[in-house]
């Protein structure tokens, strides 16, 4: 067996964190199927499905691959497909099959409006006002959601390790101060170590990463301390989110600004000034810098440091109030060994959906011995693949095919030691 070295992979952000618990429902019908661009075909991905007048919903994965589970009491409701840049789409759920279902969206050509061309003259004042009226626009109520969340780790593009979990995350009002909290209801996981030559690498953090991309729960993430003095805003461009025009504003650190920043877009609806969606990166100047902020743990003849690292993060609208939907952070670094000619390419994706959220009534968290640790490393605390009806009734992320192709892999192995132990006399 081979020596596994362990570097741990963190986040600019650590702060303690907190997790909560889900009851199941009763029958639901489950779809399946794919959304793509009426007019190329092309897939389109992290496109939002909502079951109409519910809080039900999925995204599609990186293939625009999407599964669905509706109880069976809501299945006279509407499917309401969206994504940026496109016009919203509603579908009856009884004109759907089970699966191979082909749901279009035309992309929405934006005209130059009056409100174009009254568009506030200063992108950084548009930027603080919504954050300034957060408390109006967002949940201003305690709120209990479901989420899904998976992180895969790659050496280069063969999956090493797949981790995937049910939690339950206790969302605070966005007005407060008070941070959210999480608890681990399901857990499941899949490694193969053998593809990390002689090290293996884990992500800390688990489902808090993705968590805290919650730009407007957590704007000092980016901009510290509400400090936007170290960014430049402008207007980039128009665009539409669910049939509604919103202004795409781009930022970035200003040059005088030595530590690593971060730079990307951030898509802010007109009628509200509420953010709808960000798109952001860290801005990479000094390689030893970055590596010191994400690097916990690595042996002493290897260096890490990452070369990319990217967030998502998507909010929803229900009853004219905006949440948190959808988030993705991915990181890509390299591992250089000092006894070796070339170095490794590793990557790492976490995302996270909201797939249902009710009210949270008592206003109460977990209590801390319900609470994991911060420094969770999921593929260690998840058990295996074996179960093939693990997920129930919840929803989650259609699988890419090539994880789902591990996945299976693994089962095979698993099922063929099974038979092997047995045969032992």
């Amino acid at each position: 067996m081979k020596l596994l070295k362990i570097v741990n992979i963190g986040f600019l952000w650590c702060p303690l964190l907190l997790f909560a618990l889900q009851n199941t429902t009763s029958n639901y019908k489950q779809f399946e199927g794919e959304v793509i661009d009426t007019d190329t075909g092309k897939p389109l991905i992290f496109a939002t499905l909502t079951v109409e007048n519910s809080n039900i919903s999925t995204i599609t994965n990186t293939e625009g691959d999407f599964i669905l589970k509706v109880p069976q009491e809501l299945l006279e409701n509407n499917l309401v497909v969206s994504f940026l840049g496109y016009t919203t789409k509603r579908v009856a759920l009884n004109d759907l099959t089970t699966i191979k279902n082909r749901i279009t969206l035309k992309a929405s050509i934006v005209e130059l409006t009056e409100v174009d061309v009254n568009a506030p003259k200063n992108a950084r004042v548009l930027v603080e006002r919504v954050f300034f009226n957060k408390g109006d626009n967002y949940f201003n109520s305690p709120t209990v959601m479901t989420a899904f969340y998976r992180e895969t780790i790659k050496k280069r593009r063969k999956n090493v390790s797949l981790s995937e979990a049910v939690v339950n995350v206790y969302k605070t009002p966005y007005y407060s101060n008070r941070r959210d909290a999480l608890q681990l209801y399901k857990a499941r996981k899949s490694t193969d170590y053998d593809k990390l030559d002689t090290i293996a690498l884990k992500l800390q953090g688990g489902p808090y990463n993705t968590l805290y991309t919650d730009l407007v729960k957590y704007p000092d993430i980016v901009f510290i301390d509400q400090n936007f003095d170290d960014y430049n805003f402008r207007f980039d461009r128009s665009t539409t989110v669910n049939n509604n025009l919103v202004y795409v504003i781009a930022f970035e650190q200003k040059e005088s600004i030595s530590e690593p920043l971060y730079k990307g877009e951030l898509f802010i609806n007109v009628e509200n000034q509420t953010l709808t969606s960000a798109v952001y990166e860290l801005n990479i100047t000094d390689r030893e810098m970055a590596a010191r902020l994400f690097v916990r743990r690595k042996p002493a003849k290897v260096d890490v440091w990452p070369t990319k690292v990217a967030y998502r993060v998507d909010y929803r609208n229900k009853n004219g109030k905006w949440y948190y939907g959808y988030s993705n952070v991915y990181l890509e670094f390299k591992v250089d060994w000092a006894d070796k000619l070339f170095n490794s390419v590793y990557s790492m994706t976490a995302e996270m959906a909201i797939t249902d959220w009710n009210p949270n009534t008592t206003n109460e968290l977990p209590k801390n011995k319900e609470r994991i640790r911060t420094s969770i490393i999921l593929a260690d605390e998840a058990s295996g693949f074996s179960d093939p009806e693990f997920w129930g009734e919840y929803n989650i992320i259609e699988p890419e095919k090539s994880i789902e192709s591990a996945i299976k892999k693994i089962q095979r192995q698993l099922r063929r030691a099974e038979r092997k132990s047995a045969a032992k006399p």
